[in-house]
């Protein structure tokens, strides 16, 4: 009999998209594992689809070849020739997924929004998980009704280079609880 805590089997109906940074493909690779033991012991009625996006500069299994001299903002998946490579398109074949590339540029702009727009201090590699979700969003693909999960898989602190070399925004406003108010909600 399993324990108390362990979640009753989902039968929601939307399809469920997992996105995540892919670097050395360790994680999508587990995360992919772990769906599977999951489903197969009857606590999830549906896998979710796997997508994964490395760094433009940095994406062998994108571009089905090893990259001798990976270059991206992006340190923690600037990864030429990962170790889970097989591993990793193995988990986007068999859920459906796909494995796709961002820019630096995207990434920087999922990096500044995620800071501004949701308080999340995140390190670059990171956002290349919510820059995946923009690019695809941006090309038409419709995602409504489904539900979709980004990881974000280290804080800012791991790359406080970026961080400092990012511009920050700035307002100035009357030092009154109304005009801060203001700035906060546009």
């Amino acid at each position: 009999r399993p324990p108390r805590s362990t979640p009753k089997p989902s039968s929601a109906a939307s399809d469920v998209y997992k996105r995540q940074p892919v670097g050395n493909a360790g994680n999508i690779s587990a995360y992919w594992k772990g769906f599977k033991e999951y489903a197969a012991a009857g606590r999830a009625s549906k896998t979710p689809v796997m997508y994964g996006f490395q760094a433009q500069g940095a994406a062998p299994i994108v571009n089905n070849k090893i990259i001798e001299n990976p270059e991206t903002i992006a340190t923690a998946i600037r990864i030429g020739n990962p170790a889970s490579w097989e591993k990793a398109t193995s988990a986007r074949d068999e859920s459906g997924g796909v494995i796709d590339s961002v820019s630096d540029d995207e990434i920087l702009h999922a990096y500044r929004y995620l800071a501004s727009a949701e308080g999340i201090f995140c390190e670059p590699a990171s956002a290349a998980s919510v820059a995946g979700l923009i690019k695809t969003s941006r090309s038409g693909v419709d995602l409504s009704g489904s539900t979709i999960v980004c990881v974000i898989t280290g804080h800012g602190l791991k790359d406080p280079d970026t961080a400092l070399s990012v511009e920050a925004v700035q307002y100035e406003v009357d030092p009154t609880v109304e005009a801060v108010g203001e700035i906060l909600s546009s």
